[in-house]
């Protein structure tokens, strides 16, 4: 459905950080992807180029793009909401804005002005948003601040986004702001002050909001709905109470049980939307199941599970869409490895990561399962890890290893990819993005055509590493029955690798990070194959 004009759609935070503003966007969005084309964009306030160097426990997951772009966790959200693909270009920091201003004034666009905050810097922000809207052909760009009202590092974005009014016109554009609403322990009653306070700071900005969604343990009275209209200077009814919930997926049909997505409509002239894909949502989401299955996921990122966000999204696509509940394990291979854990699993995952500590532990966890026939996925350095494990324990290499973990090069069955060899930045120079894999007979093979994912046996997975398995391995560990049936087509890197099926039901691992690509209508095969897997084993068990 084509618009006569571009609608924006901006989502600001308050009191707290860490509220869901990615996934508010993504749940509104939701309604509109089957009929509007949507772009969201994501503004964030560190002067890091993207998150790629990040600590993940400090940030969260790093989200690869198809273009290779290394961008923030709501960009997963986003994707998997609203069935689309992203790219580099929505994903705007400040570092990448100073750094475009700088250039600019290098060059000399700025001669015979002061370069200055404003109007410099924010008509960078205003213009790249524009930009993208206008490149990708948008009908509703929905706009992210990172943040909270009030930090010095998202000042520049409220005010570009402010500005931005003036240019589209009121009729095209819609503020929501997301806030949070307690209930002080003892107290037993909604506190809104918060809330007002962080109003009166956005309304200082020069923002007035169309629409105020308020986290909160439970639905907002009347009482607190009024306090916030007047304050807010909204109807009652633009005041929207986003419940907790125990999964995501149920956060759309929150809003839509108090009319949001028809409200937003006449806000900005639009026509409600079929809600088909909700429909589809809602079936997985409320079907009956009667199995748990228990999924270990063993990695050493373990002070924050957003580390692993796609990762946990993914088994739920698979779960939902098997009819099962789920439950996760987090073992932390740094420490001693919890065998009874292990043994009460499923299914394990080994996941990416970096780096020497916890791998020992992950390459023990490897060799239970492999030994006690427990589904497995390894994912990245997982299949580099497995390989290894395979080497040292099946093939009699005890020495086996990797360059990264600082082995010599007779042993290195993991070595470093010949275009990483001389890079010094880290920034964005790894292997990243979407790559196309040639996938032979398998069982991989045989889930990725019943998701009809594979075209003339090719496989595309999102990718980001600086290692690959040395090929003067492969005819070893073949031999023994750890299979190849993947490899890259632009170059001859393992890309999937299986245990015989005659060895072990499921045991496979990609160099790729299928989870990325995972949605809830249409899971990651690897992770579905892997939660049936744990279904077969559990009921023979």
């Amino acid at each position: 459905m084509k618009l006569n004009k571009r609608k924006y759609i901006i989502i600001t935070g308050g009191v707290i950080s860490g509220l869901g503003k990615g996934v508010t966007a993504a749940s509104l969005g939701m309604f509109f992807s089957d009929e509007y084309k949507i772009v969201p964009i994501k503004l964030d306030g560190y002067l890091n180029v993207d998150p790629g160097t990040m600590n993940p426990i400090e940030h969260g997951e790093v989200f690869v793009l198809d273009d290779g772009c290394e961008a923030d966790m709501d960009f997963g959200h986003y994707e998997r909401f609203l069935g689309i693909s992203s790219s580099k270009d929505q994903s705007i920091t400040m570092g990448k804005v100073f750094d475009f201003v700088r250039q600019k004034e290098r060059r000399g666009d700025y001669l015979g002005s002061t370069v200055q905050m404003i109007p410099h810097v924010t008509n960078t922000i205003v213009e790249n948003i524009l930009e993208v809207g206008k490149n990708q052909d948008a009908d509703i760009v929905f706009i992210e601040v990172g943040g909270t009202i009030g930090d010095m590092e998202n000042e520049l974005y409220v005010e570009s986004v402010r500005q931005l009014k003036q240019i589209v016109g009121e009729e095209n554009i819609c503020y929501l702001h997301l806030s949070y609403v307690p209930i002080p322990y003892g107290v037993k009653e909604q506190k809104t002050k918060p809330t007002q306070q962080s109003l009166s700071l956005l309304h200082s900005k020069g923002i007035w909001p169309d629409f105020v969604a308020c986290r909160c343990s439970e639905r907002l009275t009347e009482s607190s709905k009024k306090k916030i209209a007047l304050f807010g200077n909204i109807l009652p009814e633009n005041v929207i109470s986003l419940v907790d919930v125990d999964d995501i997926y149920k956060v759309p049909f929150v809003m839509d049980d108090q009319d949001m997505v028809e409200s937003v409509c006449k806000k900005l002239n639009l026509t409600v939307p079929e809600k088909k894909k909700a429909d589809i949502w809602n079936t997985l989401l409320s079907s009956e199941k009667k199995e748990t299955i228990t999924v270990t996921i063993a990695g050493k990122y373990m002070g924050l599970e957003d580390s692993y966000a796609s990762v946990v999204e993914a088994l739920k696509h698979s779960s939902y869409n098997l009819y099962c509940n789920l439950k996760i394990n987090w073992l932390d291979t740094t420490n001693k490895i919890d065998y009874e854990m292990l043994k009460k699993s499923d299914a394990v995952i080994i996941p990416g990561g970096f780096g020497t500590r916890g791998i020992e532990g992950k390459i023990e966890v490897i060799k239970y399962v492999r030994e006690n026939k427990i589904p497995f996925l390894g994912i990245c350095y997982g299949l580099q890890l497995a390989v290894i494990e395979f080497l040292r324990n099946v093939c009699n290499k005890p020495n086996a290893s990797s360059l990264e973990l600082g082995c010599n090069l007779e042993n290195a069955a993991v070595t470093i990819l010949d275009e990483q060899k001389n890079i010094v930045e880290k920034g964005g120079t790894m292997r990243l993005g979407s790559y196309q894999a040639k996938l032979n007979v398998g069982i991989l093979k045989e889930i990725y055509e019943k998701f009809d994912l594979i075209n003339n046996g090719l496989v595309s997975e999102r990718h980001r590493h600086r290692y690959e398995v040395n090929p003067n391995f492969i005819d070893i560990f073949e031999e023994k029955g750890l299979k190849v049936i993947g490899r890259s087509i632009e170059r001859d890197l393992v890309e999937f690798i299986e245990l015989e099926n005659s060895k072990h039901p499921y045991f496979v691992a990609t160099q790729a990070h299928p989870e990325l690509k995972s949605k809830l209508e249409k899971p990651a095969p690897m992770f579905y194959g892997l939660v049936k897997a744990g279904l077969e084993r559990k009921r023979k068990n």
